[in-house]
């Protein structure tokens, strides 16, 4: 259903953010780089195309890592150019696949920035590394935890959605449970204590998933290329297409949510591929 239908049929009226999740792009410094088979700068383009056809315009853009593949800075400039086009404010952060300093100062300046936290509207933003260099598993250090809990103090007036890449609760699926965050008991423990968190949101997983948690809703989105199929035990790719998550975000807290995808199905994906590295 479309955000116009959600809009008509679910939600108040009154004033809502709408908020883009792109994540998982795995870029290369080289256009034609190819992951699993499929061409990862063509899936991602195609999955813009459909977000400015049918969910444009936005107000802010979250990148949840693994912007490239490679570690290239060519294809991090290629990433910040596209988005400073669009005009929207982007926050970015690391993926296991990233290389946190080299992004970090490639999106200084403009509008694609990688940034601790964001105001807008009635809404706080709070962007976590959950990076650990040399692995695929994430950790929140105490650091990123204290900054979370600092963030959501200074601001208890403000709706608060936290960002980070890792999954901090498990998929149901065994292989991607061995590479989510190791702490996940620790973010919740600091997320518990205050009642403004409406939403966690990761990339990572390459897979749609919702659910809730004491009332904070939970949140992952596909990826811009290959998908994970769900509830596998071992590395198995879906036949599903490259997508994204879209939010609409009120001022009273009320959040609605959903995927869209680009195409009816993947092209040039290799769905026997074991693993990627």
């Amino acid at each position: 259903m479309a955000a116009a239908e959600h809009n008509k049929t679910t939600t108040p009226v009154e004033t809502h953010l709408r908020v883009l999740q792109i994540t998982d792009t795995h870029l290369f410094g080289d256009p034609a780089g190819r992951l699993a088979g499929m061409e990862t700068d063509a899936a991602w383009q195609e999955v813009m195309e459909q977000v400015l056809a049918e969910h444009w315009p936005a107000d802010l853009i979250l990148a949840t890592g693994d912007i490239v593949h490679d570690g290239s800075e060519q294809a991090y400039r290629r990433f910040k150019e596209h988005f400073e086009r669009l005009g929207v404010p982007t926050l970015v952060i690391p993926g296991n696949h990233d290389r946190p300093d080299l992004l970090r100062q490639v999106m200084q300046g403009g509008l694609v920035r990688m940034v601790d936290h964001y105001l807008l509207g009635r809404w706080l933003f709070v962007m976590l590394d959950s990076t650990v260099p040399g692995t695929d598993g994430g950790h929140l250090k105490a650091s990123e935890l204290a900054r979370l809990e600092a963030c959501l103090q200074a601001h208890p007036d403000r709706h608060a959605l936290v960002c980070l890449h890792h999954h901090p609760v498990s998929m149901k699926c065994d292989w991607i449970d061995t590479i989510g965050v190791d702490n996940g008991e620790e973010l919740f423990a600091v997320i518990d204590r205050f009642p403004q968190v409406r939403a966690v949101v990761w990339g990572h997983v390459h897979q749609d998933f919702s659910a809730e948690r004491n009332g904070v809703q939970l949140f992952a989105a596909p990826s811009t290329c290959v998908q994970f199929k769900p509830r596998q035990a071992e590395f198995t790719l879906d036949d599903l297409p490259p997508g994204f998550r879209w939010f609409e975000l009120y001022p009273d807290g009320h959040i609605v949510s959903a995927v869209g995808r680009a195409g009816a199905r993947p092209r040039g994906v290799d769905l026997l591929s074991a693993g990627y590295s």
